[in-house]
């Protein structure tokens, strides 16, 4: 597991899928299982999950991941993560080493002639990213994804992995950046009251998505964020074009889709999974998002 503190045995049904560490780089955790729980403190990672779902809890803020997500946690970031499945859910993380991301910034960052007097760079200010859900993209999860499926015999070759790992690592500081130029779209006079405000709001926003099952009030959204709900609701739109009720409910939305097509699943039992009381406020509420009732949906699916 993450190599800072002794993890807690993880429960029998999990089974590792060995990928050789790279000395400087970092390592890869390829699992498959039912049930999982591990807490401690972790290094910079990328977090992927498919046929289910995994939660984060880090704190103050909540990261639900699935097939539709990507989650980035920083270097000495406490979290812990809980699986709890019917079903195996398969994981692909990646961890890197401290020091790996800053070198890689240096490297992308310099002019030649800096790379040529300094092959290393002299100091080493931290590169911090934004811990933080972030959906599927065509910039790192093609690259994940493929590395995912790569088979044992490629994986060995001597050097391949260790380049994919600084292949990855230039497309995660892409990602850092796109975060950022978000981040400066903020009205704040100081870039770094604007970094802690996109910080504080996308932490909002990922405890949303990890509690569409709840009934949530903008107070405790905003306590979440450590925001005042009225600093929230404006910042939050801003930022991200919606409202925090208006991004719920898209997202309550999404998930009801994708459960629909499960037909083991009544539409009364998706109604009540996505945070809604009422099935008459649930079937009108799918059918102006969508243009359908959630029963035409299922049946086109």
């Amino acid at each position: 597991m993450t190599p800072h503190t002794k993890p807690i045995p993880a429960r029998p049904d999990l089974r590792d899928r060995p990928w050789p560490p790279q000395d400087g780089c970092g390592f890869i955790l390829h699992k498959k299982g039912l049930r999982h729980h591990w807490e401690g403190v972790g290094l910079l990672s990328v977090k992927t999950f498919s046929q289910g779902r995994a939660l984060y809890d880090s704190g103050p803020g909540l990261h639900a991941v699935d097939d539709s997500s990507y989650l980035i946690l920083n270097d000495g970031q406490p979290y812990s993560i809980t699986v709890e499945s019917e079903r195996p859910v398969e994981s692909f993380c990646i961890f890197f080493k401290p020091g790996f991301a800053e070198k890689v910034y240096y490297s992308l960052s310099s002019s030649q002639g800096e790379l040529l007097d300094n092959p290393e760079p002299p100091g080493k200010p931290r590169i911090g990213f934004f811990d933080r859900v972030y959906p599927h993209d065509d910039i790192l999860s093609p690259a994940l994804l493929s590395l995912r499926s790569s088979p044992a015999e490629k994986r060995a070759r001597a050097g391949w992995l260790e380049e994919q790992f600084y292949e990855l690592m230039g497309l995660l500081l892409r990602v850092r950046l796109g975060a950022m130029n978000e981040a400066l779209t903020l009205t704040a006079v100081r870039l770094s009251t604007r970094e802690e405000l996109y910080r504080r709001l996308c932490r909002a926003r990922d405890y949303m998505s990890a509690c569409l099952d709840r009934r949530l009030t903008l107070e405790e959204v905003a306590g979440v964020a450590c925001l005042s709900p009225n600093h929230l609701l404006r910042s939050f739109r801003q930022a991200f074009g919606l409202t925090p009720h208006q991004y719920l409910t898209a997202r309550r939305m999404e998930q009801a889709r994708k459960m629909l097509a499960d037909q083991n699943m009544s539409v009364t039992e998706v109604c009540l999974s996505v945070g809604f009381e009422s099935l008459g406020s649930f079937s009108r509420t799918f059918r102006r998002h969508t243009g359908l009732s959630p029963s035409e949906c299922r049946r086109k699916r």
